[in-house]
């Protein structure tokens, strides 16, 4: 079952205005000038839990502290601790280190939250809880109700059967979500990197927490990192060892995603009153109960992992295409064991073919309202799903899978719809397999279960060895080639975590990733190309290369938010810096020439420097009351120095403030000396207005 939480996102930019003719005044307001008489830019961003941090094989901790003092950084740490003799409720304290761009922050908390105590915040008339402006680290403390039945409700307001419990000596419970809203420097982007602890026994993922004992395990294949936590009240049935070798080998031969940095997969005693046996939830954390055995077709330990990978289903999917988050899981969890030897045919093919049967065949599954209360998307989903898969395979004699199909939902910004489907199904297996998708899924229509025959005769069937990586040509941001450093070579940043290259890259550029594209078959094939950032696909493309063809392309994506990201093309790896201005410090400005005649023009140039020990980019502006200009982009690495320069005219004479940082020079226009105005803060130009709005969604998905 799939259930959300969801937050809305509201993003307002607002520019103020100063009187114009002040010499020195104008370009976007700044809160680091005194006296600005502008508000900033207001944003709100509700982040779900853990999905700002970057992973530690891109990040260390020295990198992560530095990140989480940058000046285009907003730090939440978020501490989890359990109250044993409460075991209804259990606390969350969220601390903020707020960077200096940042004038105001408004944070509001989930409805069934009761603020315990605050510190640097007030509570206002909408009931959010604003900063004061006090403090050098503001916090909330908050209770939560522990126990969750499966709709996502306190238990006795659904049915029965818990998502989440704790039972005073033991919990598993969700982390809180918090949307946070504020004002920024209308020229600084802000990024939100988020610490996620359990004060005292326990452990988390960053979405899921357990309370109480347990023991860790780990396993890592194909650069993906399974981390197994046990609680010490759950009696495992399954060997720790034999549930990490089956995710493990799951990691290889899925394909709907690439592999996450980590997966945190939690094992609960199995005694509560649980609804589901299983649930996923938030990125990457799911919980297991501890005795669901391996060696069956309903695979719990595996339906999790799966839902891990579909991206797709993080964001609202249309009710017409719900039935694939389920019936695709149930499907590639009894495919995925069987292909391991888990279980026999005969209990993969019995498994699916309860689709064919009612009440699950009567429904039609783009209508859930025909289902009924019967999981028809488990049943019918994972053998309709099932048998597309197979006609795919047919159809294009094993070079596609219906994998392929979900990888393509995954890179899509908008809601997954039932049409979405159907034209990638259409593209990569033609109109015949459309056919039966829109008869099989639109219909009461139910196909029959293939024999182990045809099982062998299909699903035997190899793909053409293609393969991709990043391309010789440069990266290139907004159009311009980018440099990209050794990270042996840079000081401060550590040499041995693996992430290949280093750049940096200012907020809100477009970053253009060269691929390279191969086929080393005999045979024709498909090569994906695919942009990885964080484990979310932004961008694939794919493309048809004959036996022994090479190919190259380029794949784009636009980080609007400061951080540290890893980037992944096929198994080649960037860790891209992602900056705004507050990580340049100009050290020099100069004007030349310095004196010029009304109209004509002088070039600004800055010297600048990184602002920390991490590598900084951006566009840096130089203002004059008459106008601000944005010099062209720039990254350094750590303790680099650069330059740049922007061209600047005046149209009529007196002295001219240029200000670039907090670094300023004067020019000198027509020969006329007069006095600098004395300038409290710079603003912007009287006629420079601007207001927009824009809406986005972000959510925290729960799946059995």
């Amino acid at each position: 079952m799939t259930s959300r939480a969801t937050v809305l996102v509201v993003v307002a930019l607002l520019l103020g205005t100063v009187p114009a003719g002040i010499a020195g005044a104008g370009g976007g307001p700044t809160a680091s000038d005194p006296g600005s008489d502008s508000v900033g830019a207001l944003e709100s961003a509700a982040v779900p839990t853990a999905t700002a941090e970057p992973s530690a094989a891109t990040k260390t901790d020295a990198e992560a502290a530095a990140m989480a003092e940058a000046d285009d950084i907003l730090h939440r740490t978020i501490e989890l601790r359990h109250l044993p003799d409460r075991p209804d409720v259990y606390e969350a304290e969220f601390t903020f280190d707020i960077p200096e761009p940042m004038s105001s922050l408004t944070v509001d908390l989930e409805d069934e939250a009761t603020v315990r105590s605050t510190d640097g915040f007030e509570a206002t008339d909408e009931g959010t809880y604003r900063w004061t402006g006090d403090g050098e680290a503001p916090s909330i403390r908050i209770r939560l109700p522990a126990d969750q039945t499966e709709t996502g409700g306190r238990v006795g307001s659904s049915r029965s059967g818990y998502s989440f419990v704790d039972t005073g000596e033991w919990g598993v419970v969700p982390v809180p979500g918090v949307s946070v809203s504020y004002r920024r420097d209308a020229d600084v982007s802000i990024g939100i990197e988020e610490t996620v602890t359990v004060d005292g026994p326990g452990a988390t993922g960053g979405d899921i927490a357990v309370f109480g004992p347990v023991t860790e395990y780990e396993r890592t294949e194909n650069g993906e990192t399974v981390r197994l936590v046990v609680s010490d009240a759950a009696d495992l049935r399954e060997d720790p060892d034999d549930i990490l070798e089956a995710l493990g080998d799951a990691s290889g031969r899925l394909s709907i995603a690439p592999s996450d940095e980590t997966v945190f997969v939690a094992a609960v005693p199995s005694d509560a009153d649980w609804g589901p046996r299983g649930l996923q939830y938030g990125e990457s954390d799911a919980w297991v109960r501890a005795d669901a055995p391996l060696s069956e077709a309903s695979n719990v330990w595996l339906h999790e992992y799966v839902h891990v990978h579909q991206r797709f289903a993080n964001d609202e999917v249309a009710t017409d295409a719900s039935w694939l988050v389920e019936g695709g899981a149930e499907y590639h969890a009894a495919l995925l064991a069987y292909e391991q030897g888990l279980i026999s045919y005969s209990e993969f093919r019995d498994h699916l073919e309860r689709g064919e049967q009612s009440p699950h065949a009567d429904g039609v599954l783009a209508e859930p309202g025909t289902w009924g209360h019967h999981r028809t998307d488990y049943a019918k989903g994972a053998l309709v799903y099932g048998e597309l898969d197979r006609q795919l395979r047919d159809a294009t004699d094993g070079d596609r899978r219906l994998e392929d199909i979900v990888r393509t939902l995954n890179a899509q910004d908008e809601r997954v719809t039932a049409a979405d489907f159907l034209t990638a199904l259409e593209e990569a297996g033609g109109t015949e397999l459309r056919a039966s998708a829109e008869r099989y899924a639109h219909t009461r229509a139910t196909p029959d279960m293939w024999n182990y025959f045809e099982h062998e005769a299909t699903f035997g069937q190899s793909r053409a060895a293609t393969a991709s990586g990043l391309g010789e040509e440069p990266v290139t941001v907004d159009g311009r080639e980018w440099g990209r450093w050794d990270r042996a070579n840079l000081s401060g940043l550590s040499a041995d975590i693996g992430a290949g290259d280093v750049l940096a890259v200012p907020a809100g550029e477009r970053v253009t990733v060269p691929v390279a594209l191969e086929n080393g078959d005999d045979r024709a094939g498909t090569a994906d190309a695919t942009l990885q950032v964080d484990g979310d696909v932004v961008a694939t493309e794919r493309r048809v290369l004959e036996a022994g063809e090479a190919a190259t392309t380029a794949l784009a994506w636009t980080p609007t938010k400061p951080g540290i990201y890893d980037v992944r093309v096929g198994s080649d790896r960037l860790t891209v810096y992602v900056r705004s201005t507050p990580s340049l410090t100009v050290t020099d400005l100069r004007a030349e020439p310095d004196g010029v005649a009304p109209g004509e023009s002088v070039t600004a140039t800055a010297t600048v420097t990184t602002a920390d020990s991490l590598p900084a980019a951006g566009r840096l502006a130089f203002r004059t009351a008459s106008e601000t200009k944005t010099g062209e982009p720039i990254a350094l690495a750590p303790g680099e120095t650069g330059s740049v320069a922007a061209e600047l005219t005046f149209d009529e004479g007196g002295d001219y403030e240029i200000r670039a940082g907090e670094r300023t020079t004067t020019v000198a226009v027509g020969g006329i000396k007069s006095t600098v105005e004395s300038m409290p803060g710079f603003g912007v130009a009287a006629a420079a207005v601007a207001f927009g709005l824009a809406v986005a969604i972000a959510t925290v998905g729960r799946r059995r």
